[in-house]
Protein backbone atom coordinates (compact mmCIF):
# COMPACT_ATOMS: atom_id res chain seq x y z
CA UNK A 1 0.00 0.00 0.00
CA UNK A 2 1.12 3.54 -0.83
CA UNK A 3 1.48 5.95 1.67
CA UNK A 4 -1.35 8.01 -0.07
CA UNK A 5 -3.36 4.71 0.69
CA UNK A 6 -2.21 4.88 4.38
CA UNK A 7 -3.19 8.47 4.81
CA UNK A 8 -6.33 7.91 3.51
CA UNK A 9 -7.08 4.80 5.58
CA UNK A 10 -5.89 6.56 8.43
CA UNK A 11 -8.31 9.66 8.02
CA UNK A 12 -10.83 7.21 7.65
CA UNK A 13 -10.50 5.98 11.15
CA UNK A 14 -10.35 9.05 12.27
CA UNK A 15 -14.00 9.69 11.51
CA UNK A 16 -14.38 11.84 7.59
CA UNK A 17 -15.64 10.18 5.97
CA UNK A 18 -17.03 7.42 8.11
CA UNK A 19 -16.40 4.09 6.88
CA UNK A 20 -18.27 1.22 5.68
CA UNK A 21 -17.90 -1.73 7.41
CA UNK A 22 -18.33 -5.59 6.53
CA UNK A 23 -18.11 -8.22 8.92
CA UNK A 24 -17.68 -11.81 8.60
CA UNK A 25 -18.84 -13.46 9.94
CA UNK A 26 -21.97 -12.60 12.09
CA UNK A 27 -20.65 -14.47 15.25
CA UNK A 28 -20.67 -13.42 19.20
CA UNK A 29 -17.74 -11.29 18.34
CA UNK A 30 -18.44 -10.22 14.89
CA UNK A 31 -21.41 -8.59 15.89
CA UNK A 32 -20.06 -7.24 19.50
CA UNK A 33 -17.34 -5.05 17.35
CA UNK A 34 -20.22 -4.46 14.79
CA UNK A 35 -22.27 -2.88 16.86
CA UNK A 36 -19.68 -1.27 18.51
CA UNK A 37 -18.47 0.54 15.23
CA UNK A 38 -21.74 1.41 14.42
CA UNK A 39 -22.21 3.19 17.79
CA UNK A 40 -18.63 5.05 17.03
CA UNK A 41 -20.61 6.29 14.05
CA UNK A 42 -19.39 3.70 11.18
CA UNK A 43 -21.88 1.95 9.27
CA UNK A 44 -22.36 -1.85 8.97
CA UNK A 45 -23.53 -1.98 5.45
CA UNK A 46 -22.83 -6.28 5.01
CA UNK A 47 -21.90 -9.21 6.51
CA UNK A 48 -21.99 -13.24 6.15
CA UNK A 49 -24.17 -15.32 8.11
CA UNK A 50 -24.79 -19.06 7.79
CA UNK A 51 -25.98 -20.60 11.06
CA UNK A 52 -29.75 -19.70 12.17
CA UNK A 53 -27.92 -18.17 15.30
CA UNK A 54 -25.58 -15.94 12.85
CA UNK A 55 -28.32 -14.86 10.69
CA UNK A 56 -30.70 -13.84 13.75
CA UNK A 57 -27.62 -12.13 15.50
CA UNK A 58 -27.33 -10.21 12.24
CA UNK A 59 -30.94 -9.17 11.68
CA UNK A 60 -30.94 -8.09 15.77
CA UNK A 61 -27.50 -6.19 16.38
CA UNK A 62 -26.23 -5.71 12.78
CA UNK A 63 -29.97 -4.63 10.96
CA UNK A 64 -28.52 -2.23 8.28
CA UNK A 65 -26.50 -4.94 7.23
CA UNK A 66 -27.11 -7.22 3.99
CA UNK A 67 -26.69 -10.83 4.40
CA UNK A 68 -24.57 -11.75 1.59
CA UNK A 69 -20.77 -14.18 1.16
CA UNK A 70 -18.16 -13.18 2.18
CA UNK A 71 -16.82 -11.85 -0.94
CA UNK A 72 -19.10 -9.77 -1.38
CA UNK A 73 -19.18 -8.41 2.16
CA UNK A 74 -15.66 -7.59 1.57
CA UNK A 75 -15.82 -5.96 -2.14
CA UNK A 76 -18.41 -3.55 -0.44
CA UNK A 77 -16.21 -2.49 2.90
CA UNK A 78 -13.74 -0.19 3.62
CA UNK A 79 -13.36 -1.80 6.60
CA UNK A 80 -13.40 -5.66 6.69
CA UNK A 81 -13.56 -7.06 9.52
CA UNK A 82 -12.73 -11.13 9.83
CA UNK A 83 -14.24 -12.45 13.12
CA UNK A 84 -14.21 -16.41 12.61
CA UNK A 85 -11.91 -18.96 14.73
CA UNK A 86 -8.57 -18.54 14.64
CA UNK A 87 -8.30 -21.81 12.74
CA UNK A 88 -10.52 -21.00 9.97
CA UNK A 89 -8.48 -17.85 9.39
CA UNK A 90 -6.10 -18.50 6.90
CA UNK A 91 -8.61 -20.40 4.58
CA UNK A 92 -10.86 -17.26 4.77
CA UNK A 93 -7.38 -15.25 3.84
CA UNK A 94 -6.63 -17.14 0.93
CA UNK A 95 -10.11 -17.50 -0.69
CA UNK A 96 -10.97 -13.52 -0.54
CA UNK A 97 -7.22 -13.17 -1.91
CA UNK A 98 -8.30 -15.93 -4.60
CA UNK A 99 -11.22 -13.98 -5.64
CA UNK A 100 -9.64 -10.16 -6.08
CA UNK A 101 -12.39 -8.92 -3.75
CA UNK A 102 -9.76 -7.01 -1.75
CA UNK A 103 -8.43 -4.12 -2.54
CA UNK A 104 -5.35 -1.63 -2.50
CA UNK A 105 -6.66 1.08 0.69
CA UNK A 106 -9.00 -1.34 2.26
CA UNK A 107 -8.42 -1.97 6.11
CA UNK A 108 -8.83 -5.77 6.95
CA UNK A 109 -8.64 -6.49 10.72
CA UNK A 110 -9.01 -9.91 11.99
CA UNK A 111 -9.78 -10.42 15.60
CA UNK A 112 -8.06 -13.95 16.30
CA UNK A 113 -6.30 -13.97 19.44
CA UNK A 114 -3.26 -15.79 18.86
CA UNK A 115 -2.16 -14.52 15.88
CA UNK A 116 -0.73 -11.41 13.86
CA UNK A 117 -0.47 -9.72 10.92
CA UNK A 118 1.09 -12.10 9.18
CA UNK A 119 -1.84 -14.80 8.69
CA UNK A 120 -3.00 -11.37 6.76
CA UNK A 121 -0.06 -11.13 4.18
CA UNK A 122 -2.25 -12.43 1.13
CA UNK A 123 -4.46 -9.69 1.35
CA UNK A 124 -1.63 -7.18 2.59
CA UNK A 125 -0.23 -8.21 -1.19
CA UNK A 126 -3.08 -6.66 -2.38
CA UNK A 127 -2.41 -3.66 -1.04
CA UNK A 128 -4.98 -4.09 1.83
CA UNK A 129 -3.90 -2.81 5.27
CA UNK A 130 -3.25 -5.30 7.70
CA UNK A 131 -4.43 -5.43 11.53
CA UNK A 132 -4.69 -7.85 14.46
CA UNK A 133 -7.57 -6.33 16.94
CA UNK A 134 -8.15 -9.13 19.70
CA UNK A 135 -10.65 -7.71 22.08
CA UNK A 136 -9.63 -9.04 25.96
CA UNK A 137 -13.39 -10.03 26.35
CA UNK A 138 -15.29 -12.87 26.75
CA UNK A 139 -18.62 -12.90 25.04
CA UNK A 140 -22.04 -14.16 25.46
CA UNK A 141 -23.64 -13.18 22.15
CA UNK A 142 -26.16 -11.27 24.23
CA UNK A 143 -26.70 -6.91 23.81
CA UNK A 144 -24.28 -6.57 26.68
CA UNK A 145 -21.41 -7.69 24.58
CA UNK A 146 -21.56 -4.22 22.89
CA UNK A 147 -21.25 -2.64 26.54
CA UNK A 148 -18.18 -4.60 27.40
CA UNK A 149 -16.07 -3.72 24.70
CA UNK A 150 -16.49 -0.07 25.43
CA UNK A 151 -14.75 -1.34 29.23
CA UNK A 152 -11.84 -3.57 28.01
CA UNK A 153 -8.43 -3.51 26.33
CA UNK A 154 -7.78 -4.96 22.62
CA UNK A 155 -4.10 -6.63 21.98
CA UNK A 156 -3.45 -4.89 19.10
CA UNK A 157 -0.66 -5.70 15.86
CA UNK A 158 0.29 -3.68 13.12
CA UNK A 159 3.07 -4.20 10.39
CA UNK A 160 4.56 -1.00 10.56
CA UNK A 161 3.80 2.84 12.12
CA UNK A 162 0.98 3.73 9.92
CA UNK A 163 -0.91 0.26 10.57
CA UNK A 164 -0.59 1.09 14.61
CA UNK A 165 -2.39 4.50 13.90
CA UNK A 166 -5.29 3.21 12.21
CA UNK A 167 -5.29 0.10 14.64
CA UNK A 168 -5.30 2.64 17.95
CA UNK A 169 -7.40 4.86 16.53
CA UNK A 170 -10.13 2.28 15.94
CA UNK A 171 -9.89 0.83 19.06
CA UNK A 172 -10.51 4.36 20.50
CA UNK A 173 -12.95 4.96 18.54
CA UNK A 174 -15.16 2.01 20.29
CA UNK A 175 -14.23 3.25 23.47
CA UNK A 176 -11.68 0.69 24.54
CA UNK A 177 -7.67 0.56 25.44
CA UNK A 178 -5.34 -0.36 22.37
CA UNK A 179 -2.40 -2.25 23.85
CA UNK A 180 0.31 -3.40 21.62
CA UNK A 181 1.50 -6.97 20.56
CA UNK A 182 4.22 -7.73 18.89
CA UNK A 183 4.08 -10.24 15.95
CA UNK A 184 6.17 -12.98 17.93
CA UNK A 185 4.11 -12.39 21.35
CA UNK A 186 0.59 -13.07 19.84
CA UNK A 187 1.01 -17.20 20.85
CA UNK A 188 1.81 -16.04 24.59
CA UNK A 189 -0.75 -13.37 24.81
CA UNK A 190 -3.28 -15.05 24.26
CA UNK A 191 -2.41 -18.22 26.00
CA UNK A 192 -2.14 -16.19 29.13
CA UNK A 193 -6.13 -14.68 28.49
CA UNK A 194 -6.88 -18.24 28.07
CA UNK A 195 -5.05 -19.59 31.14
CA UNK A 196 -7.06 -16.40 33.37
CA UNK A 197 -10.07 -16.37 31.57
CA UNK A 198 -11.19 -20.42 30.19
CA UNK A 199 -9.86 -21.92 34.27
CA UNK A 200 -11.63 -18.88 36.27
CA UNK A 201 -14.57 -20.19 34.69
CA UNK A 202 -13.95 -24.31 35.23
CA UNK A 203 -12.37 -23.14 38.85
CA UNK A 204 -15.63 -21.25 40.03
CA UNK A 205 -17.86 -24.36 38.32
CA UNK A 206 -16.03 -26.45 40.40
CA UNK A 207 -16.37 -24.79 43.57
CA UNK A 208 -20.24 -24.33 43.16
CA UNK A 209 -20.66 -27.87 42.31
CA UNK A 210 -18.78 -29.02 45.55
CA UNK A 211 -21.03 -26.91 47.77
CA UNK A 212 -24.07 -28.12 45.67
CA UNK A 213 -23.97 -31.56 47.07
CA UNK A 214 -23.54 -30.48 50.89
CA UNK A 215 -26.19 -27.84 50.83
CA UNK A 216 -29.02 -29.55 50.23
CA UNK A 217 -32.48 -28.60 51.80
CA UNK A 218 -30.58 -25.12 51.71
CA UNK A 219 -32.08 -22.75 49.58
CA UNK A 220 -29.38 -20.25 49.09
CA UNK A 221 -27.75 -20.61 45.90
CA UNK A 222 -24.38 -21.66 46.26
CA UNK A 223 -23.54 -18.93 43.49
CA UNK A 224 -24.61 -16.39 46.06
CA UNK A 225 -22.20 -17.83 48.87
CA UNK A 226 -19.42 -17.65 46.93
CA UNK A 227 -19.83 -14.11 44.98
CA UNK A 228 -18.62 -11.70 47.43
CA UNK A 229 -15.82 -14.06 48.39
CA UNK A 230 -14.84 -14.50 44.85
CA UNK A 231 -15.50 -11.15 43.62
CA UNK A 232 -12.62 -9.96 46.75
CA UNK A 233 -10.42 -12.08 45.76
CA UNK A 234 -10.40 -11.24 42.65
CA UNK A 235 -10.25 -7.48 43.10
CA UNK A 236 -7.35 -8.27 45.66
CA UNK A 237 -5.38 -10.22 43.35
CA UNK A 238 -5.33 -7.63 40.55
CA UNK A 239 -4.84 -4.36 43.11
CA UNK A 240 -2.17 -6.40 45.41
CA UNK A 241 -0.71 -9.28 43.54
CA UNK A 242 0.76 -11.72 45.48
CA UNK A 243 -0.12 -10.53 48.91
CA UNK A 244 -3.67 -10.91 48.13
CA UNK A 245 -2.50 -15.08 48.94
CA UNK A 246 -5.27 -15.93 52.09
CA UNK A 247 -6.18 -19.42 52.97
CA UNK A 248 -4.37 -22.34 54.36
CA UNK A 249 -0.95 -22.16 52.00
CA UNK A 250 -0.59 -18.96 52.59
CA UNK A 251 -0.53 -19.60 56.42
CA UNK A 252 2.27 -22.50 55.45
CA UNK A 253 -0.50 -24.80 57.43
CA UNK A 254 0.04 -27.82 55.94
CA UNK A 255 -2.04 -30.03 58.03
CA UNK A 256 -5.35 -28.05 56.12
CA UNK A 257 -4.13 -28.43 53.15
CA UNK A 258 -3.61 -32.23 53.75
CA UNK A 259 -7.28 -32.49 54.99
CA UNK A 260 -9.04 -30.46 51.77
CA UNK A 261 -7.27 -32.46 49.58
CA UNK A 262 -8.81 -35.98 50.80
CA UNK A 263 -12.03 -34.59 50.82
CA UNK A 264 -11.85 -32.51 47.43
CA UNK A 265 -10.52 -36.02 46.25
CA UNK A 266 -13.38 -38.19 47.85
CA UNK A 267 -15.80 -35.51 46.59
CA UNK A 268 -14.61 -35.66 42.96
CA UNK A 269 -11.12 -36.63 42.09
CA UNK A 270 -11.36 -34.25 39.14
CA UNK A 271 -11.51 -31.48 41.84
CA UNK A 272 -8.86 -32.90 43.73
CA UNK A 273 -6.41 -33.13 41.10
CA UNK A 274 -7.27 -29.74 40.51
CA UNK A 275 -6.35 -28.66 43.81
CA UNK A 276 -3.41 -30.37 44.17
CA UNK A 277 -2.05 -28.61 41.18
CA UNK A 278 -3.16 -25.44 42.04
CA UNK A 279 -2.14 -25.24 45.74
CA UNK A 280 1.31 -26.56 44.48
CA UNK A 281 1.64 -23.65 42.26
CA UNK A 282 0.00 -21.34 45.05
CA UNK A 283 2.99 -22.73 47.02
CA UNK A 284 5.64 -21.88 45.23
CA UNK A 285 4.28 -18.12 44.52
CA UNK A 286 3.70 -17.46 48.46
CA UNK A 287 7.32 -19.09 48.84
CA UNK A 288 9.08 -16.89 46.15
CA UNK A 289 7.09 -13.90 47.16
CA UNK A 290 8.41 -14.35 50.43
CA UNK A 291 4.37 -15.02 52.36
CA UNK A 292 5.78 -18.76 54.21
CA UNK A 293 9.26 -19.51 54.43
CA UNK A 294 10.47 -22.43 52.43
CA UNK A 295 10.28 -24.91 55.52
CA UNK A 296 6.16 -24.32 55.68
CA UNK A 297 6.62 -24.70 51.40
CA UNK A 298 8.45 -27.66 52.21
CA UNK A 299 5.91 -29.46 54.39
CA UNK A 300 2.68 -28.43 51.93
CA UNK A 301 4.57 -29.13 48.73
CA UNK A 302 5.41 -32.84 50.85
CA UNK A 303 1.73 -33.29 51.23
CA UNK A 304 0.19 -32.22 47.97
CA UNK A 305 3.20 -34.89 46.63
Amino acid sequence: MSSAEFTGAHRRAQGRPRLAVGVVSAGRVGTALGAALELSGHRVVAASAISEQSLRRAEQRLPSAEVTTPDEVAARADLLVLAVPDVELPGLVRGLAATGSVRPGQIVVHTAGARGVDVLAPLAALGALPLALHPAMTFTGRDEDTARLASCCFGVTAADDAGWTVAEALVLEVGAEPVRIAETDRPLYHAALAHGANHLVTLVRDAVSVLESITAGNTTPAERVLAPLLSAALDNALRHGDRALTGPVARGDAEAVATHLAVLTDADAGVGAAYRALSRRTAQRAREDGLISATAARAILEELA
